[in-house]
């Protein structure tokens, strides 16, 4: 079942082609991360699957409904937070929720259960401005997820965190995941992309060059297919995948010499560096 179908999506400003015929699916329980530099689209692709603007061509659906048509049953089935948090300064977490709860019209019973999900204290007198940028990130999560949506979708969710508040909203994005949430971001931050997303889809000059696993992507684009063996004496050896090579790391395993062993496939940041410089073309590889 996929909860995000695009299909040709194309999109221009003026003589600026921003997004070139992009197709893809999103399927229901999974995280899908869209990656690319800046300047790729990303933006534009997010405000169109989220009804913000219309595509010159092409069509996206959310939860079956059409985004070029936006309605109320199409933005209660999603949960959006930018990278502009919009939060009242002033009040507390839970009257932030209360508001949104007035306007979805539901029970201010779910307010704590929005703010104990991202580990937030409904009792907490604290105001906004006074919060963390975790808090704050963890209150715009809250606030996204208060009508239930089927699908959340995240701009850049760890911008401007430090290691230990990122950390935090890994392990809360992986757990709403585990509760069934479908989670649409996205990312400049290649490890964080690896981490979390089921897959992943780089985009560059408004053009899809690769959806897969980032493990698949990664392992697509090992050109120097290679094994790498780091011996107890600090040297380091490279071997060839083949039969030779193998008889060769066999021995070198017996005598206890090697410390450790490592494939030569690019990191997904490699990929992503290579893409922006323009070194990859949509049929290479």
């Amino acid at each position: 079942m996929y909860i995000i179908k695009a299909n040709k999506i194309s999109k221009a400003f003026g003589e600026n082609k921003v997004l070139n015929e992009v197709s893809f699916s999103v399927a229901e329980g999974e995280i899908f991360g869209l990656i690319g530099p800046s300047g790729a689209g990303k933006t534009t692709l997010l405000n169109i699957l989220t009804g913000q603007i219309k595509a010159d061509s092409g069509e996206a659906f959310v939860c079956g409904l059409a985004s070029s048509d936006p309605n109320d049953e199409f933005y209660l089935s999603m949960g959006i937070v930018f990278d502009t948090l919009g939060l009242f300064e002033r009040l507390t977490g839970y009257d932030n929720l209360a508001i949104y709860a007035d306007i979805y019209g539901i029970g201010k019973e779910n307010i704590a259960t929005a703010l104990n999900s991202v580990g937030l204290d409904p009792n907490n007198k604290t105001k906004a401005f006074q919060y963390s940028k975790g808090m704050r990130q963890r209150l715009a999560i809250a606030r996204a997820v208060l009508h239930k949506p089927k699908i959340l979708f995240l701009d850049e969710p760890t911008s401007g965190l430090d290691p230990a508040a990122k950390a935090d909203i890994h392990e809360l994005l992986l757990d709403m995941k585990k509760d069934g949430t479908t989670i649409f971001l996205t990312t400049h931050k290649m490890d964080e992309a690896y981490k979390l997303c089921d897959r992943i889809m780089l985009i560059n000059n408004g053009t899809a060059i690769e959806i897969d696993t980032p493990f698949n992507i990664c392992l697509k684009y090992n050109a120097d297919k290679k094994i790498i063996a780091i011996l107890k004496d600090g040297s380091k050896k490279t071997f060839n995948t083949d039969e030779k090579s193998a008889d060769e790391i066999c021995e070198l395993l017996k005598s206890g010499s090697i410390e450790s062993l490592h494939s030569s496939e690019p990191s997904l940041e490699d990929v992503f560096l290579k893409i922006a410089k323009g070194g990859v073309d949509v049929n290479e590889a």
